[in-house]
């Protein structure tokens, strides 16, 4: 992924994760019905074909569209401590290890589009949390792959000059994976730990 946010510039390509069976329709929809002809890079993490909780609807299939952003509708504005913004199956792990906690101070935010950047839906989104609160980039990938250096770029450490904002992911590496599951579900829980302190 990173090496296709590097080649990004000047909305030269498109670059999605879709997170629902729906959106990867709506985002090959678009593609073709859209006048904007682009190349589109599409990231779908194969894990989310057996995942339980990524399913969509007949009525989201026929009457919806392709969301930039998702928001959370699930906790309210006004309770909210931390915002989580990710991308990917790591949204489905988020949600999970946030009912186990039982934590509604918590929203989780998933940007579906990387590039071109959707700084407008963003700043939509983000109106409904109080100024100053913790916005985090989470991504399972370590800290030198994945999104999170050129979302960094982007933004620096205050997003949309409202909400500090800081990254939590795996070390850096040479390799995407540790070739280890034991090691790999460590890191995962220290991840999914460090997302939801402070």
């Amino acid at each position: 992924m990173e090496r296709f946010l590097s080649l990004a510039a000047k909305d030269n390509i498109q670059i999605v994760q879709p997170t629902t069976p729906a959106q990867i329709f709506h985002c090959l929809r678009r593609q073709v019905l859209r006048v904007w002809r682009k190349p589109l890079i599409l990231f779908t993490p194969k894990s989310l074909l057996r995942h339980p909780g990524c399913v969509s609807s007949l009525d989201e299939l026929v009457k919806g569209a392709f969301q930039r952003v998702i928001p959370d509708l699930s906790v309210r504005g006004g309770d909210v401590k931390r915002v989580l913004l990710c991308t990917g199956k790591v949204a489905y792990e988020l949600e999970k290890r946030r009912q186990e906690t039982s934590r509604q101070d918590v929203a989780i935010v998933r940007m579906e589009q990387l590039y071109p950047l959707p700084k407008r839906e963003l700043e939509a989104i983000l109106a409904g949390y109080a100024p100053g609160t913790a916005v985090v980039w989470v991504q399972d990938e370590p800290e030198n792959m994945g999104a999170w250096r050129f979302i960094r770029i982007q933004f620096g450490e205050r997003l949309l000059d409202s909400f500090p904002f800081s990254g939590v992911c795996r070390q850096s590496a040479a390799s995407p994976a540790t070739g280890s599951k034991k090691s790999h579900d460590l890191e995962q829980n220290e991840l999914l730990n460090a997302a939801f302190q402070g």
